[in-house]
This record gives C-alpha cells, structure tokens and sequence, in this order.
C-alpha cells in the first residue's frame, strides 16, 4: 500500500477563542498519486483544512504530517511547503513578477535552488502546463486560466510530492476552468503527484478518484465519486449538488430506464441511453 504523503490526526482547529471550532478532531490520510476531491458548502472547514495541509495554519489540536514531517515543527517549514504547494482561488494574488519566467522562478529562490539549475526547471515546469511559449510575457496580459497554469508552473518547478488547490477554478470561465483541471489530472496521473482538489463544481470531483465531503467542520464522507453521490438525498440536505449526470440518471431511473449510477459523465451516460433503446 502507498504511503500517506498528507496526513491529519485528529486535528481541530479555531481561529479565534471563543468563535468555535472550524475543523473538529478530522482524521484523513493522501497517499502517494492520489487525485481527491474536497467539496463542503461555504464554512464546512474545506479552505482550513487547506491550509493546515500545507502548514500555513498549524491545528489548535492533533497534528497534520507532510511526508512524515510535523508541520508544528518550524524547523521542517521550507521543506513542507516545498513538498506540498498551494494553489489558491485568485490567481492575480499568486503573480509576482512582471515576466512569467521570474514568476515561476519565485518559489526556487525562496528554498535555495542554485541558479545554475533554475533555467531548466523554469522551463520543464511551464512546458508541463502547457505555457513554456509565454516564458517571457507580462502575466497580467495572460487569461484566468493562463494566470492559474503559471501560478501551477511555479509549484510544479519545487518538484513537490503534492499539490493543494483551493478552489482554484472558482474564478474562471468553463474552458479556463476545464483547461486548469485536465492539466492537474494529467500532472497526477503522468508525474504521480498527489492531489488535493477542494471545488464547488460537482462535475470536477466526479472526475476525481476519490471524494470527501466536509460538514461543519466535520469530514462526513469519504469514498468514490460513485459511492458518494449516489447518496443524493444526503449531499442535498447539506446544500451541495450532485453532479449533472447523476441528476439525469435518477430521473431517467425515476422513468424506468436502468441507467447505472455509475455514469458519472457525459460519455458515460450516452452509453447507458444507448443500451437502453
């Protein structure tokens, strides 16, 4: 069995005293090359959890591990989040320099990598995500989904075992958005990189291998896409949605059709019409 890269142990965390907890006693484990979805309506702890993953916040209580190191531990904080890159919801709040080429050499100054090494990995890292062409444009001339590909570019060339993105399509268009997704996936599934995907948008965790939902700080499922919207009723009854293709199998099913719940997508869900005719 593959070995957790991201860990929380019964982790609670609080903000403020007095305000109550966000994350109450959470125990989840990311093993290496895992693709994992968060989705939690607005307050469900989904952003903290986050952040404690990759050591900006530090839990009130429990521990959380980044490939094996405590990141209370000040003295593993570089190697942490050069292990477990952040992607957040803005991609204008990510850019720092004026030409992407410095931008995504940013994050190899800040953890010591020689300068001799930084032209190649700048490079690998924008061919990755498909912008090694715009090397050296000005990013605020870049799109949404261009902003978010560099923002990307700028983990990837850490070389981290992990990749935490915080609703890091939330602000893009439908191709930016499909664009930045198939882009992760394919880093997960070409490089084995383990990623952390927290989303509001059903149809991307159905794409995901493996899905959690947070409740109130709390985490109240965790399973496959098919095991987990398959309970309909109860994702409903916490404000969250189920992917447009599970809502057409229930109704067709509702109309006699035995369409699987395992359709999950477009692709999927022809196929099952198709058997049906």
């Amino acid at each position: 069995m593959k070995e957790f890269i991201l860990q929380t142990e019964n982790v609670s965390y609080a903000y403020e005293e007095g305000e109550g907890l966000a994350l109450k006693g959470v125990c989840l484990g990311f093993r290496a090359g895992e693709m994992t979805a968060v989705l939690g309506h607005n307050g469900s702890g989904k952003s903290t959890l986050a952040k404690l993953l990759n050591g900006l916040y530090i839990p009130t209580e429990g521990k959380v591990t980044v490939c094996g190191m405590d990141t209370s531990d000040d003295a593993h904080t570089w190697d942490i989040r050069k292990n477990a890159g952040m992607v957040f919801q803005n991609p204008d709040n990510q850019l720092v320099a004026s030409i992407v080429r410095d931008d995504v050499g940013f994050g190899l100054e800040n953890i010591g990598v020689p300068s001799e090494e930084m032209p190649a990995r700048i490079e690998k890292a924008l061919n990755a995500v498909g912008m090694l062409q715009f090397i050296d444009r000005a990013p605020h001339m870049l799109s949404g989904g261009q902003k978010q590909r560099v923002a990307i570019a700028g983990i990837l060339a850490m070389q981290p075992r992990a990749l935490i993105l915080d609703e890091a399509t939330a602000m893009l268009d439908p191709k930016g958005r499909q664009e930045v997704f198939d882009i992760v996936q394919r880093l997960n599934r070409e490089q084995g990189i383990t990623v952390v995907w927290i989303t509001h948008f059903m149809e991307e965790a159905a794409r995901c291998e493996r899905v959690i939902v947070m409740h109130e700080g709390r985490c109240v499922m965790d399973g496959t896409p098919e095991q987990v919207f398959t309970r309909a009723e109860e994702m409903r009854a916490m404000r969250l949605d189920v992917p447009p293709m599970v809502a057409l199998g229930d109704l067709l099913r509702a109309k006699g059709l035995p369409v699987s719940r395992e359709a999950m997508d477009v692709d999927a869900m022809a196929r099952e019409v198709l058997k049906c005719q």
